[in-house]
């Protein structure tokens, strides 16, 4: 077995050849606190309604927001922990909106949904996959969309 089929062979992993449009997945859950938005505000999103209560409370906000950034970086972190593809998540392009801010205390969970597998007429042993993710708060609203498009590899022969 090559170095690259014993790296993406891995029991109980998805594999290109085991997804399907309409196949539903969902993950496991965090919690965003207060403490977290603003860490993670002051060093990649330095932004008033980030970072301070009082500032937040008169913005366009109304309250203190995650970045959709730690949103964005929730979700992958929710979606590597909880689909299992095999050879890990590895983007190749992106469509992303925040319909509804994520606020201290959200847990959040992504809800996501296989639109379209098109194997790789160039690279047999993988292929493109898009998802479309729904992340949601514990009150079941939507705080990110995303639409992905996803390199997934094929079972390696003899896995």
């Amino acid at each position: 077995m090559s170095e690259t089929a014993a790296i993406l062979s891995q029991p109980g992993k998805l594999y290109l050849d085991d997804l399907q449009p309409g196949q539903h997945h969902v993950t496991g859950t965090r919690t965003l606190d207060a403490d977290a938005i603003k860490a993670f505000a002051a060093q990649f999103d330095p932004q008033p309604f980030h970072l301070d209560e009082e500032a937040a409370a008169t913005s366009f906000f109304g309250g203190l927001a995650a970045s959709g950034w730690h949103t964005a970086a929730t979700t992958m972190r929710l979606m590597v922990d909880g689909l299992p593809i095999a050879g890990g998540v590895i983007g190749a392009g992106v469509e992303m909106s925040w319909p509804t801010p994520t606020r201290p205390g959200d847990t959040l969970q992504a809800h996501c949904e296989i639109l379209e597998v098109r194997p790789s007429r160039s690279r047999p042993d993988r292929g493109m996959v898009t998802i479309r993710t729904e992340t949601r708060n514990q009150r079941d609203e939507v705080v990110q969309l995303m639409t992905t498009k996803v390199v997934v590899f094929r079972r390696p022969a003899g896995a």
